[in-house]
């Protein structure tokens, strides 16, 4: 009998995490995208940095960062009780970390693409920069928007390295498709495994399939 709770784990975290770090980087983006300063590049470099980074060398350091022996993990779990490894909460925040730059670039990329001169239209009739963000800046970067939203919820949805690290395989807590998927195969249910990567690789397809579907159309 096929299991779904793992599918269900799955869209939860894509779905927490794709709107955390929507209202995370949209301000980060458009900040980076319209100032220049020295130490730019290292920031850029920072936050791009789980794009080459091996998710066993993130998840490793994140364990520790995370873990109840740390400044951080000791006082979050002395004051709210929450335990940061192998739950669902410490899931979202690696998630978050490891999806950054799936979000941050096509952003960043959106807004860099836009004229000055739209930004001066907006304040010279008096719109503040918060206005000229959602109501300007945003509508203008629809493509941009649609493809950083899609690929950080597909990212999340598959990622494995960094959840293993930091979730293990904790029942309904921190057992996503990906880790099913693995313990299928370590089980040699290559049935039940031919289920869940078909279930995902029909997912991965259709989402792609969508988003090029709808930046190839006009806005």
């Amino acid at each position: 009998m096929i299991d779904f709770t793992p599918f269900y784990l799955s869209l939860k975290l894509s779905l927490i995490t794709t709107i955390v770090l929507f209202f995370l980087t949209l301000p980060l983006a458009y900040f980076m995208a319209r100032t220049n300063f020295r130490l730019k590049p290292i920031f850029e470099a920072l936050i791009s940095l789980p794009l080459v980074l091996p998710p066993s060398v993130l998840g490793f350091y994140l364990l520790l960062f995370l873990s109840p022996y740390s400044a951080l993990g000791k006082f979050i779990e002395n004051t709210f009780d929450i335990r940061l490894v192998f739950n669902f909460t410490g899931l979202v925040i690696a998630s978050c970390i490891y999806s950054l730059p799936f979000m941050f670039a096509p952003l960043k990329s959106g807004f860099e693409s836009l004229r000055p001169s739209l930004f001066e239209a907006s304040y010279s009739l008096g719109k503040s920069k918060i206005s000229t963000l959602f109501f300007v800046a945003l509508p203008n970067i629809k493509p941009s928007l649609l493809t950083a939203i899609v690929v950080s919820f597909a990212h999340t949805m598959g990622e494995f390295g960094v959840v293993l690290m930091i979730g293990g395989s904790v029942g309904d807590e921190t057992r996503v498709a990906s880790i099913a998927i693995f313990e299928a195969v370590e089980m040699l249910d290559y049935e039940k495994a031919q289920i869940y990567a078909g279930i995902m690789l029909f997912f991965s397809f259709s989402v792609l399939f969508l988003l090029y579907l709808f930046n190839n159309k006009k806005f």
